[in-house]
């Protein structure tokens, strides 16, 4: 095919898709446009069928990573982890607003860093609203936290997020170093956040409680949480000994399942729909299509653009190109067009990269698919997001949480190393 002819049909079906992705017509799962759309450019030759295979084979291990990642957040609930979480914070928050945000943003760092963000969005959101309404607190600050520590306390573990294991594929690093380097800009960016937060809801977190409803104990479920450390504890060792880690992921959650299945708490088909196929197959359709994308002119006017080296301001040119690009076509395919441009100077600028498209898409409804769904509970809770309030916060959260944490990721790599 004709290069612009390439260019032109890669990019609308780009658009295509992730605007279905975003409004999800008819109620559709993503993957029915996406995987049709990845179809068509292989089938043009707007990608040549090697270099399809090859994005194929590179976002295969990721894919069964978070799919094994899927079932285990699942099965954790299905323990009874979430609600005794919910349980704890209005125990110990005694109807005090702002040590309720408090434990929110403890809470939801946690639980994205270890069980990945889509727990917070989908686990951790309806058991904060429920939290609110039982200790008669404004629930909107609380929520908020919610989706806002999905994207930017997705940063300290490769598991925390799919744009996390993508990059740590890219970075060449263990495991351990990776945790290492991006432990500081994890605090740095969740303290930014929560500072914004108490200023920014101040009038919410002030208001006077309604009469809450006595918060009773719940049984933490301690097998849950032993095969959670453990299936942590997999992950380094996988990773010194040179396994993928996608291996401790799955024995995590086979342990999990074969207990749940014993106990008849769920079914093989329960199990099955945890690890969320069409969403696996339509994050394999996006990257063949972003690909084409790139095949096909984007990453040499990208390269143009974004800095090289690991010097300060290199990193931080690099992470604010990255959150402009989260915002503008996602922030999955962002770092999917990004990557093969960053690595090259290496681990560094592969994470500055990473701090963009996990922090950046705060700042807007589309910058990541976490956010879209989180927008999908708060309806089904009939509550209202106003876009404008939204963006105001993200305004104020975004570039704050972004320079601290590029400035503590130089740090880190000036004490730990690359």
């Amino acid at each position: 095919m004709n290069v612009s002819w390439a260019e032109a049909l890669s990019v609308v079906l780009l658009v295509v898709v992730l605007g279905c992705a975003v409004v999800r017509p008819f109620g559709w799962p993503e993957a029915v446009v996406a995987v049709p759309a990845a179809g068509v450019v292989v089938a043009t030759g707007a990608i040549s069928l090697e270099h399809a295979r090859a994005e194929a084979e590179r976002l295969g291990p990721v894919i069964g990573f978070l799919a094994a990642v899927l079932v285990l957040a699942q099965l954790c609930d299905d323990e009874g982890l979430f609600h005794a979480c919910g349980a704890w914070m209005a125990r110990t928050a005694q109807g005090r607003p702002r040590r309720l945000l408090f434990h929110v943003f403890a809470a939801a760092s946690l639980i994205t860093a270890v069980l990945s963000l889509d727990a917070t969005i989908v686990l951790l959101t309806p058991v904060v609203f429920a939290t609110a309404a039982r200790l008669g607190v404004r629930p909107k600050p609380h929520v908020y936290a919610c989706t806002h520590l999905s994207n930017s306390a997705s940063l300290l573990l490769p598991v925390s997020n799919l744009t996390n294991l993508l990059a740590f594929t890219a970075s060449g690093l263990s495991f351990t170093r990776f945790a290492a380097l991006m432990a500081l800009p994890w605090v740095v960016a969740i303290a930014v956040e929560f500072a914004v937060f108490r200023r920014f809801f101040a009038a919410d977190l002030d208001a006077v409680a309604a009469t809450p409803v006595a918060a009773g104990r719940r049984e933490v479920p301690t097998f849950a949480l032993a095969t959670v450390a453990g299936t942590l504890a997999g992950f380094v060792l996988t990773s010194a000994i040179g396994l993928d880690p996608a291996w401790a992921a799955l024995a995590g959650a086979l342990v999990l399942a074969v207990r749940a299945l014993a106990r008849r708490r769920t079914t093989p088909a329960a199990i099955a729909r945890a690890a969320a196929v069409p969403f696996l197959a339509f994050v394999l359709a996006l990257g063949i299509v972003v690909r084409a994308v790139v095949d096909n002119g984007l990453a040499d006017a990208l390269g143009k653009v974004i800095p090289s080296g690991t010097t300060l301001p290199a990193l931080l040119g690099v992470a604010a190109v990255a959150a402009v690009l989260a915002n503008v076509i996602n922030n999955l395919p962002a770092l999917l067009v990004l990557l093969p441009l960053a690595a090259p100077s290496g681990a560094g600028a592969v994470l500055a990269v990473l701090l963009g498209v996990n922090i950046g898409p705060n700042l807007t409804y589309a910058g990541s698919l976490a956010t879209l769904l989180w927008r999908r509970i708060v309806h089904r809770h009939e509550q209202e997001v106003n876009l404008g309030e939204f963006t105001r916060l993200g305004l104020l959260a975004v570039p704050a949480a972004l320079v601290g944490a590029v400035v503590a990721l130089w740090a880190s790599l000036t004490v730990v190393g690359g």
